[in-house]
C-alpha cells in the first residue's frame, strides 16, 4: 500500500519566491515553511504555466497546460470535458476539499447545452470543479453564498453590509479615520479586522477544523490563501512588522525602457505599472507584503502542530506552493503576466512522508518542475491511475526518493503562455483578441519568449540573470533563437488532445481491423 494516506496542497496567491527564507530572502522569518523545506525537497526551478492566477490554477487542478485546458484567463470557463484532481480522486471513493481560493468559473453555456441543471448534485459538482468547498473565498471582493466568512465577522461584531470592504480591507489611521485599502497610500496602516478574524487566520481555522474532524480516515484538502495578493492590507502587528530597509530593492534599470518590446512597452502603461514604477508606491507596499507573508508562515506553524498532534507528518504528503508571482515596481511593471522569473518561477516544496524519501530529506532540486506536475504527484502518492492519456505532467516521486532510473530522460526546459486579450495593453496595441498571444520556452540558460506579430525576446540566464538585458533582436544570437523556436514546436507536439481514449484502449485496438472484418489491402 502506499505510505501516503492523506495530502495537503496548499497554494499562496501571488507569492513571490524570492520572499522565503528557504529561498534566500535575507530578512523574512518564514521559519516554518522553511522547516517544511528541511523535512521535504525544495524546487528551485519551478514554474507556472502561465503568470496568471485561473490559467496557472487551472494546471495545478488538472495536470494540463493552458493550450490544452483552453481556460485561458480569469473569468474564462474550463469546459466540461475537463477532469479535475478532484474528479480523479472521486473515481475512487475519495474527496478533495477546500478551504479558500479557486478561480474556477462555471462553463455556464456547456451545462445549458447539455441541459445540466446548475443546482442538481452533477451541476454543482462541475460549477466547483469537483471541490467539496468547506468555505469557498477568492479575497477580491465581498464574499459570496459560498463562503461563511461575512457571517463570521458579523458575529465577532463587524457590523456592515459589506463587512470585508469596511473592515478586512478598511485602514485605520493614527487620528482615527477610515481609509480603503483599495487605495495603496492606505496600506501603511492596519487592516480594521483583529488579527484572529483575518482572511488568513479565518482560512486557517477551516483547515484545521476540517483535519481534525476526519480523525483516522483518509483525507485531501486543497488550502488556498488569498494572500499575499492585493488589496495588500495587513492586520496589526503585521502591517509593520517589516521596515523598507528589510525589503528586497526592486530589479530594475533605466536601459530597460529604451527600445522596449511593444508589448512590454504597453503593459507598462498600464495604471498598476505606472503607480509602482514610483518610488513612494513600491516603498509603501513592499513592507506589508512581506507582513502578510509572514501572517501566512505563522499560521502555517498552527497547521504543522495539528499535523504533528494527530500523528500526520507520517501520512501525509504536503505539497507548498504559489500560483504566480508579484512584480512589485520589478522591471517598470506592477502585477504579473510577463514573462519574467519575478512572476514565473514559484516557490515550490513537496514533503513526502514514504521512507524512501528519506535521503533527499532537506535538499534542493534544480531540476524543472511544472505546475503541470502537482496532479501526477498527488495520483501517484496515493497510488492511483496516472490518467496519461490526459495528464501532460509527471510525478515528481521520482526525484523525492532519489530514484535515478525513472528520473531519467526528466525534461530540461519548461513552458509559460500568456493571453492578453482582456487587457489594455491589446487596446495599445491595437491587435485583435485571437492575436494576443505569448508563449515562453527556458532552460538553464536561456529564455525565449515569442509573441503573436511582434519580434521575439530572449535573455541571457548565464550572463544576465536579473533580465535587464532583451536579445531577442540582436542578429548574432538568432541561431539561439532559432533553436529555442524549435523548442516550443517540440513542446507543442507533446501535448494531449486524444483524451476521450486512454492509452490501454489504444494498445488493445491497435492493427486488428481484420477481426473487425475489415480487409483492405489484401492481394
Amino acid at each position: 500500500m502506499a505510505s501516503t494516506r492523506n495530502v495537503l496542497f496548499i497554494m499562496c496567491d501571488q507569492l513571490r519566491r524570492d520572499h522565503l527564507g528557504c529561498y534566500g530572502h535575507p530578512y523574512l522569518r518564514t521559519r516554518n515553511i522553511d522547516a517544511l523545506a528541511a523535512r521535504g525537497v525544495r524546487f528551485d526551478n519551478a514554474f507556472v504555466t502561465s503568470g496568471v492566477c485561473g490559467p496557472s490554477r487551472m494546471s495545478y487542478y488538472t495536470g494540463r497546460t493552458m493550450t490544452s485546458h483552453g481556460a485561458n484567463w480569469n473569468r474564462v470557463p474550463m469546459s466540461l470535458g475537463e477532469l479535475t484532481l478532484g474528479e480523479y480522486l472521486m473515481r475512487h471513493g475519495r474527496t478533495l476539499a477546500l478551504a479558500g481560493k479557486t478561480h474556477v468559473q462555471v462553463d455556464a453555456q456547456g451545462m445549458e447545452r447539455l441541459e445540466i441543471a446548475r443546482a442538481s448534485a452533477l451541476g454543482q459538482r462541475l460549477s466547483t470543479g469537483s471541490f467539496l468547498e468547506l468555505d469557498r473565498y477568492d479575497g477580491h471582493h465581498e464574499p459570496g453564498k459560498e463562503s461563511g466568512y461575512a457571517a463570521y465577522l458579523r458575529h465577532h461584531g463587524y457590523v456592515s453590509d459589506q463587512p470585508w470592504s469596511d473592515f478586512v480591507i478598511g485602514v485605520q489611521d493614527d487620528q482615527g479615520a477610515v481609509h480603503s485599502g483599495w487605495q495603496m497610500r492606505n496600506v501603511r496602516w492596519p487592516s480594521r479586522v483583529a488579527e484572529p478574524h483575518s482572511e488568513t487566520a479565518y482560512m486557517t481555522d477551516q483547515a484545521i477544523r476540517y483535519i481534525e474532524q476526519q480523525g483516522d480516515q483518509p483525507w485531501a484538502l486543497h488550502l488556498s490563501y488569498v494572500k499575499p495578493h492585493w488589496p495588500y492590507v495587513a492586520p496589526r502587528p503585521y502591517h509593520d512588522m517589516y521596515s523598507l530597509d528589510q525589503c528586497l530593492p526592486p530589479k530594475r534599470q533605466r536601459s530597460e525602457l529604451d527600445n522596449a518590446h511593444p508589448v512590454l512597452a504597453a503593459y507598462r502603461q498600464h495604471e498598476e505599472s505606472l503607480n509602482f514604477s514610483r518610488e513612494e508606491v513600491s516603498n509603501t507596499v513592499r513592507p506589508v507584503y512581506q507582513g502578510l507573508i509572514q501572517q501566512i508562515d505563522d499560521h502555517l506553524g498552527r497547521l504543522w502542530e495539528t499535523l504533528e498532534r494527530l500523528g500526520r507528518w507520517q501520512d501525509t504528503l504536503i505539497v507548498f506552493t504559489a500560483d504566480h508571482g508579484d512584480f512589485l515596481g520589478d522591471h517598470w511593471l506592477g502585477e504579473k503576466e510577463m514573462f519574467y522569473d519575478t512572476v514565473q518561477r514559484v516557490p515550490m516544496i513537496v514533503y513526502d512522508p514514504s521512507p524512501s524519501a528519506d535521503a533527499t530529506r532537506g535538499s534542493a532540486q534544480a531540476r524543472f518542475m511544472s505546475g503541470i506536475d502537482v496532479v501526477p504527484t498527488i495520483l501517484d502518492a496515493l497510488d492511483l491511475p496516472a490518467y496519461d492519456e490526459r495528464v501532460e505532467g509527471a510525478s515528481v516521486l521520482a526525484l523525492t526518493r532519489g530514484d535515478a532510473d525513472k528520473a531519467e530522460g526528466w525534461r530540461d526546459y519548461v513552458v509559460s503562455e500568456l493571453d492578453y486579450s482582456f487587457r489594455g495593453a491589446r487596446l495599445t496595441l491595437g491587435r485583435s483578441p485571437d492575436a494576443c498571444r505569448g508563449w515562453m520556452v527556458r532552460d538553464a540558460r536561456w529564455k525565449y519568449v515569442y509573441w503573436q506579430g511582434f519580434r521575439p525576446q530572449l535573455f541571457d540566464l548565464a550572463a544576465d540573470p536579473d533580465e535587464y538585458v532583451d536579445l531577442g533582436a540582436d542578429a548574432s544570437h538568432e541561431p539561439i533563437r532559432a533553436r529555442m523556436h524549435a523548442r516550443l514546436a517540440e513542446w507543442h507536439g507533446t501535448l494531449k488532445q486524444r483524451v476521450t481514449v486512454d492509452h490501454a484502449s489504444v494498445e488493445s485496438k491497435t492493427d486488428t481491423h481484420k477481426q473487425w472484418g475489415v480487409f483492405f489491402g489484401e492481394w
